[in-house]
């Protein structure tokens, strides 16, 4: 059995606290490692480093924290095989789909390669007689980042990247599911140059957690995960009085409207909708087409996809759709829901309960379930289920399928596919949800743009990544500077006279 460790001030430190949590082999069901679980005082001892760190750290000039981001970024295209490995043998999802995880990370770190231009500050000559004024953008000191199991690469460096280049020191505390690529990162990191004690892992559950939130010395707080929980840490972090942004649940629509390409729509649906198990923030798990003929048309056109999906172990090759489920409860949670949604009424056309898959019986796996007639008052509708699952409610007009996406307390993400331009125009600028696609189906933004919710998907006034990343992690100082005149002149030869 292996034991994983914390990464504290440069090396792989063993936890003392004296307790574990499992991590599964999620294709087989079967334990493959104990993940350490911080105490308070082995987090404090971390803080305590990176607090001594961060000061150099910050006093190294933007450019060069921007060569360290950019040896990173050679040493994820390297070690990608390698991470995508092991991310896919603790999470359980695809090696394209791991590859992936790590490639939208990777994509963020370069943005973040361009810290000296978004660090710069203002310049205002002359603002009043011999006055100057100017701005600069400072670095927090120690922030941390607690992020969630089904992005296990891709979040933590969404948060540490803009984080380090920016100047600061960070802590990490990574799902305890899926632990090892967040600890690979560290080491990667240091071996692009980062100084010891500027990127530490420490692993660990709520006690963890609060140790982070009524640590004095963190200054700014970020969350990925469910919405109750995001609630929880955002109120504690602001109310110790620390920046905080914390991202939760979602439940995203898309809109069928009927003069949409069907096929495209369907198979947009099949990937955004059943990709890496649902288990995706950004997941379509709402379908909404717009009159009974489309509706009909749509569900005939997914009934085959669904029901040809591959479901397979990563090991099984790229042409696997997707795998297990993160955990025995996760699994268990999704069939309790697609049992509410049958005793509720809704029509399951494509029933993936009884899905098997020889030799690997223990595994954590849940078919492909699909949905037909299900209505906003069902459990299957309100939460997220986060799992296989694709929901299809049946919408009579254009007004009612745009009133379902923003009635919902979700407002992460949403999509309409349709051929009409005034349609997409209008259903963009009403829609009060965060990240809107138009015939794409999960409209994840670039790096160089930000990621964000609203509604109870999101907590804080700044989103990730993008340049709001860099507003998030340095504070603005501004300088008002008057120097006194005369001295230009030179020295007086005569003798000074009253006049």
């Amino acid at each position: 059995m292996q034991e994983l460790t914390h990464y504290i001030n440069g090396e792989h430190v063993k936890g003392t606290s004296g307790r574990f949590a499992d991590v599964y082999n999620p294709a087989t069901g079967e334990v493959q490692a104990k993940c350490p679980l911080a105490s308070t005082a082995e987090m404090e001892k971390a803080v305590e480093i990176a607090a001594a760190a961060q000061p150099a750290w910050a006093a190294t000039n933007p450019q060069r924290r921007a060569r360290v981001m950019m040896k990173f970024v050679a040493l994820l295209n390297r070690d990608m095989d390698k991470l995508a490995e092991a991310l896919s043998r603790e999470h359980g999802k695809t090696l394209p789909d791991a590859a992936g995880d790590v490639q939208r990370g990777l994509e963020v770190v370069e943005y973040c390669i361009g810290a000296p231009q978004m660090l710069k500050g203002e310049f205002t000559d002359s603002a009043g007689p011999g006055i100057d004024m100017y701005s600069m953008r400072q670095a927090l000191g120690v922030t941390a980042g607690i992020t969630p199991f089904n992005f296990p690469a891709m979040i933590p460096m969404w948060m540490f990247a803009p984080a380090i280049a920016c100047g600061n020191a960070f802590i990490l505390k990574p799902s305890e599911r899926d632990p090892s690529v967040p600890l690979m990162l560290a080491e990667l990191m240091e071996e692009a140059g980062l100084p010891k004690g500027i990127l530490q892992v420490v692993n660990g559950d709520k006690e963890a957690v609060d140790a982070i939130l009524y640590n004095d010395t963190i200054q700014s707080v970020g969350f990925v995960g469910s919405t109750p929980i995001a609630e929880y840490i955002y109120g504690t972090g602001c109310s110790q009085g620390k920046r905080v942004q914390c991202f939760g649940g979602a439940k995203n629509h898309m809109i069928i409207m009927p003069d949409a390409d069907m096929d495209q729509a369907a198979d947009a649906l099949v990937g955004a909708g059943y990709g890496a198990a649902g288990e995706r923030c950004m997941a379509i798990s709402v379908a909404v087409p717009v009159g009974e003929e489309t509706a009909d048309r749509l569900i005939e056109k997914l009934v085959p996809r669904v029901e040809a999906l591959k479901v397979g172990p990563y090991t099984a090759g790229n042409d696997v759709d997707y795998g297990p489920v993160v955990t025995g409860a996760a699994k268990q949670n999704i069939l309790n829901l697609v049992q509410s949604g049958i005793d509720q009424g809704a029509k399951l056309v494509v029933d993936g309960r009884d899905f098997s898959l020889q030799g690997y019986e223990e595994g954590f796996f849940v078919g492909a379930h699909l949905f037909d007639n299900v209505t906003k008052d069902m459990d299957i509708y309100k939460k997220e289920i986060f799992g296989p699952v694709l929901s299809t409610v049946r919408a009579q007009t254009y007004e009612e399928a745009i009133g379902l996406a923003m009635d919902h307390e979700y407002g992460n993400g949403t999509a309409i596919f349709t051929r009409d331009g005034d349609t997409a125009r209008d259903f963009a600028n009403r829609i009060n949800i965060g990240m809107v696609g138009v015939n794409v189906p999960i409209p994840v933004p670039l790096a160089y743009h930000t990621f964000g919710g609203w509604k109870k998907s999101a907590f804080g006034d700044l989103n990730q990544h993008g340049p709001d990343a860099f507003k998030f992690y340095t504070r603005t100082k501004t300088i008002t500077a008057r120097w006194p005149s005369g001295i230009k002149e030179g020295g007086e030869f005569s003798i000074p006279v009253m006049e």
